[in-house]
């Protein structure tokens, strides 16, 4: 059972929920409290960490963090960005990893390429360099970075150690540049949302089924959105430390800005035993702590689930999948074949029932939320014995780290997955975003992994090409293998798991890992593979502007990856002009040669030249009362797309630099899905705009915008706006809340232009 309250909590000696109600508050009272919010704020977690990292006021963060960490995907694209901002050196500890594009199976040399910039990178400026495959990024963070009261940043939108007393961020490459030049991460003081757990998880039941059924709870409502999530109650106590993990890794898809868990004597052993003692201390509410709202989780009622495509939202428990499989499917085939939206192209699910039963293609245990050693012991366990077959069903199991991998090779887990017929590969993050194990066109694929998305996984809807992907646990994961492919949920099967002590081995990573925190070596030169290209030179904000809307799309959500695919083609983001080839590709395939052509539009301009169709568009200014006189000269063009909430999902700052580059300007959008993704667009100088009427705009309208740069500086609440279509009409849009420095940016073009500029910090 999961329940929202519909007003605020608070949360009595860590125990007692009081709702923050007429009742409530008389409650309190007579108890000798004072019900005061702002108070009682200041009892949770959450405000003691961020305020000893805060260098603001109360309700305007500025903080600075304690580490930072990227993987190789996102590296490069920030340490050039830090470089053309000044940077001489790290001035927190900078963990690179390699995990995402380790295979180094596309494009030639250039995966390898980056990972050597990344070793040169850590010994000049002092950072660390962990080598391809022995660890996924979370993981080694995980073991050797979080601590409690601890707060760090990543370039990956999963950056959640919350369960190990850290708060961690997970945003796109420009805050990470911020911090990596001194500067700070500027966010107004969030909502603080209390996460109850209560009693324990039943047999066969793990850390997705809870993790996906608080998913279900709170996306599509918003109940999160943006907050933190901070994890109390007794049935904490009840959950293993990777238990936990489990849940605060997947708390990214509920679009919180973060989470934070209290600790206890499991955490601090977690902690010893990788020998960091040191970085343990109890963390919990004060005795009285106000909360925004309050989910209420009752662990024994968890079942085991499933995540249907297309979101790790769209969840069923396995029992009800099973027992209206047709209705189900339906339901979600007409759903997932219009948020695809190619004609001929089809997921197609209820071929997969067969009789009373469904049959999977493909099982997968994989990555930071996966891949734990409890998992795949677990897994182990259950398949114990057992065969997955010789038909079409397959799995592989990627253990999270090689200090992982090293002991469930000790206590014959891995022999136990073998002998049934399980794949055992290294630590890699591929098959989360399609660049591993993808399955076969129509292929029916269930992965304890991270998402879901369209577009993501290896599918490829405009071209053809799709297989339906859903989330589940690695018990049920490894219960259906069990059954050769036959959905499975864990707690049907009477398995007696083994639990086994966990060893932590340092030395794999004292022997490999490149260490030179404090440390940077000036004289090092940087290694430059081929395809590493520095940023091209971005425009300020012109002083009038003028956008063609080139994409228009009506999915209630668009995804980072359907903005900017994942996969094979991040292996080109080291290369800005060359990853921004793909920008839209799998949603819009036509978007590219749109935008080229509204950039060169902008080109002519420059050179006094007009083209045709501009010079039409510049005579419907002209007729507009007030703009008679109004030349191209004083008109910067862009693109745009109109979206209705761009930007669920990954922390690439790729999905808003793709379009930059290929010369937008501004983006339309009834709201945006995370705050990772909107301040991305303001670090690439993209206009963040809101809509309050998509009616108001149709694909291929301009949209002019007079005295943009000022209303921009003056901090105009309304910006006017005219759509220049068929016909001509008024439209109102603002920026929304916007801190001094990203309007500066905004105005500037880009994060770089501004460091160049030597702005000062309001």
């Amino acid at each position: 059972m999961i329940e929202l309250y519909q007003t605020g909590a608070w949360l009595l000696n860590g125990s007692e929920i009081i709702r923050d109600d007429d009742e409530g508050r008389a409650k309190l009272r007579n108890l000798g409290k004072t019900p005061s919010p702002e108070a009682g704020r200041r009892g949770t977690i959450a405000w003691n960490i961020l305020s000893a990292h805060n260098g603001g006021d109360e309700k305007n963060l500025r903080l600075k963090f304690d580490s930072l960490t990227s993987h190789d995907i996102t590296y490069v694209g920030i340490i050039q960005t830090a470089r053309a901002s000044g940077m001489e050196r790290f001035p927190i500890p900078y963990v690179l990893t390699n995990c995402h594009n380790s295979l180094c199976a596309v494009g030639g040399t250039i995966n390898e390429d980056d990972h050597k910039f990344a070793l040169s990178a850590a010994k000049k400026y002092g950072g660390v360099y962990v080598p391809p495959n022995l660890a996924v990024i979370h993981t080694y963070n995980r073991e050797m970075m979080a601590g409690c009261g601890k707060m760090i940043l990543g370039s990956d939108s999963h950056t959640r150690y919350g369960a190990l007393g850290t708060m961690a961020v997970g945003e796109g490459g420009g805050e990470l540049a911020k911090q990596l030049v001194g500067r700070t991460y500027d966010f107004p003081y969030p909502g603080v949302v209390a996460v109850y757990l209560s009693g324990s998880p039943r047999p066969g039941v793990g850390p997705h089924d809870a993790a996906l059924s608080i998913i279900a709870a709170v996306f599509k409502n918003g109940y999160v959105k943006n907050k933190v999530m901070e994890f109390v109650g007794d049935g904490v106590a009840n959950l293993p430390v990777e238990f936990r993990n489990g849940i605060d890794v997947m708390s990214t898809e509920t679009t919180c800005w973060t989470s934070i868990w209290k600790t206890d004597d499991q955490v601090r052993e977690y902690l010893e035993k990788r020998g960091r003692k040191a970085d343990y201390r109890e963390l919990k509410p004060a005795e009285l702590a106000y909360y925004d709202g309050l989910i209420y989780v009752d662990l024994a009622a968890i079942e085991p689930s499933i995540a249907l495509p297309f979101h790790p939202s769209n969840v069923y428990t396995i029992r009800e999948l099973r027992e209206n499989a047709a209705d189900i499917f339906a339901k979600t085939e007409e759903e997932a074949n219009r948020a695809i939206g190619v004609p001929g192209v089809k997921v197609d699910l209820q071929s997969k029932i067969h009789g009373r039963d469904i049959y999977v293609d493909q099982g997968l245990i994989v990555g930071c939320s996966g891949g734990s050693f409890d998992n795949i012991n677990a897994a182990a366990d259950i398949l114990a014995g057992k065969s997955t077959g010789s038909d079409v069903f397959s799995m592989s199991v990627y253990p999270e780290s090689q200090p992982t991998y090293l002991e469930l090779v000790k206590n014959g887990a891995v022999a136990r997955l073998m002998e049934s017929g399980v794949l055992v590969r290294e630590a890699f993050c591929g098959p989360c975003f399609g660049a591993g194990d993808t399955p076969a066109n129509g292929e029916f694929s269930i992965r304890h992994a991270t998402r879901n998305f369209p577009n993501r996984d290896g599918s490829k809807p405009g071209e053809g090409q799709i297989a339906a992907v859903a989330l589940m646990d690695a018990r049920s994961i490894a219960a259906t293998a069990a059954n050769q492919g036959r959905l499975t949920a864990a707690d049907t099967l009477d398995i007696n798991y083994r639990r086994p002590a966990f060893f932590f081995d340092s030395g794999i990573y004292d022997k490999r890992v490149y260490r030179g925190i404090g440390k940077p070596r000036p004289e090092t030169e940087l290694v430059f593979g081929p395809n590493i290209k520095d940023w091209p030179g971005m425009p300020g904000l012109p002083e009038n502007l003028l956008v063609k809307i080139i994409c228009y799309i009506t999915d209630p959500v668009t995804t980072t990856d359907e903005l900017i695919p994942s996969g094979e083609t991040s292996s080109y983001r080291s290369n800005p002009l060359r990853l921004a080839e793909f920008t839209l590709s799998r949603k819009d395939p036509g978007y590219v040669e749109r935008a080229k052509e509204v950039r060169a539009f902008e080109e002519r301009r420059q050179k006094g030249e007009t083209a045709e169709e501009i010079a039409e568009v510049l005579k419907k200014i002209n007729a507009i009362p007030g703009f008679k006189d109004m030349e191209l000269s004083q008109v910067g063009i862009g693109s745009t797309i109109y979206a209705r909430k761009p930007g669920d999902g990954s922390a690439r700052e790729q999905a808003a630099s793709c379009q930059r580059v290929l010369g937008a300007s501004a983006n339309l959008a009834l709201e945006y899905a995370t705050k990772r993704y909107r301040s991305n667009l303001i670090n690439w100088g993209i206009l963040p705009f809101l809509v309050p009427d998509e009616k108001a705009l149709n694909p291929g309208d301009y949209v002019f915008f007079p005295e943009i740069k000022k209303a921009a500086a003056e901090k105009t609440a309304s910006i006017r706006g005219f759509v220049i279509g068929t016909e001509t009409r008024e439209i109102a849009v603002s920026l929304g809340e916007l801190t001094a420095t990203e309007r500066q940016i905004l105005i500037d073009g880009c994060l770089i232009n501004y460091y160049s500029a030597g702005r000062e910090e309001p």
